[in-house]
């Protein structure tokens, strides 16, 4: 098969030896099989007439590691067999306008659909599970807030169109910081955020749940916390460790699968903390599969390529 990954830009400056990015196993594992692989970026995307192109590198493995020929060359995209479309966050403009040139592909099988991307917010839209999440609400009132705040004691507000963590904010009720933290957030109740009840587990970390196509993946890993934070926020081995599933827990979440898969999403990471939703990550979700490979004894990339190519996930 010939592949195209659509990649963020700092992973084309970083693409070699880059093994904490799914993308790097996933290109690897391609290539392992024999497939062409070929990276590109937003900027480096075009239509013409109708016509949608991405001027792209083709790579290469040796001795374990991935490489990609410095010769930039020009194709139809529809000339793809696949393309996995998978730069990072935050969905902004630029971002948008890539998935448009996507609207025009007729032949290529792209996963993640660019259409369903645009569509789906990685935090707003999550409370299509809302059954499975925590207390929430989507809003830019300051009035709103302080009365959720005042319910629930302790809250989490979250920027809609950022990732990482970035911009991520807790408040008690008392903080004296309260208004202005929240006018911060919104912008002087100008921008709606996410704002969910603080769940005191995630001092215990935060599980990734993995799905693929109809199905929950058994391999999960927690992300723990730093000592400065209450959440997550640095891609380190000290901070990451095994967290197996029970089957209640693939109950639980495979209609979330079914439900992604049913959108056009057909990989997500779904976060979860006590069993609850906070967020599903849709964009380019990071499978940890440098983590998972390390801490079950598997290569979990191979799983995900085989599954792809055996057309479990592709209509061609």
């Amino acid at each position: 098969m010939k592949i195209l990954f659509v990649i963020d830009k700092i992973e084309l400056k970083y693409f070699e030896f880059n093994n904490l990015v799914t993308n790097f196993w996933l290109i690897k594992g391609f290539l392992e099989r024999n497939n062409e692989v070929y990276i590109t970026i937003n900027p480096y995307l075009s239509l013409k007439a109708d016509v949608p192109y991405a001027k792209c590198y083709e790579t290469f493995v040796q001795d374990g590691n991935i490489f990609y020929k410095n010769i930039l060359s020009e194709n139809q995209i529809d000339d793809f067999d696949l393309v996995m479309f998978r730069p990072d966050p935050p969905v902004d403009i630029d971002y948008i306008n890539a998935t448009y040139v996507f609207d025009f592909v007729k032949k290529a099988e792209v996963i993640n659909s660019p259409s369903a991307i645009r569509d789906f917010n990685e935090k707003l839209h999550s409370v299509y599970f809302k059954e499975y999440m925590s207390e929430n609400i989507v809003t830019a009132s300051l009035m709103d807030i302080e009365r959720f705040l005042k319910i629930h004691k302790q809250i989490v507000l979250k920027p809609l169109n950022k990732c990482f963590g970035s911009g991520v904010m807790y408040l008690y009720d008392g903080d004296p910081n309260t208004r202005t933290i929240i006018n911060t957030m919104t912008n002087n109740e100008t921008t709606l955020i996410m704002v969910q009840e603080f769940i005191p587990e995630v001092k215990q970390g935060d599980i990734r749940v993995l799905t693929l196509g109809d199905k929950v993946l058994p391999y999960a890993i927690k992300k723990l916390p730093t000592q400065d934070d209450f959440k997550f926020n640095t891609h380190n081995d000290d901070f990451i460790t095994a967290s197996g599933l029970t089957k209640s827990d693939l109950d639980v979440f495979t209609p979330v699968a079914k439900k992604l898969n049913s959108m056009g999403i057909k990989m997500a990471g779904l976060d979860v903390i006590d069993g609850k939703i906070i967020e599903v990550n849709v964009t380019s979700p990071c499978y940890f599969i440098k983590e998972i490979n390390r801490v079950y004894n598997i290569h979990l990339e191979d799983e995900i390529c085989d599954f792809i190519l055996t057309k479990n996930l592709l209509s061609l």
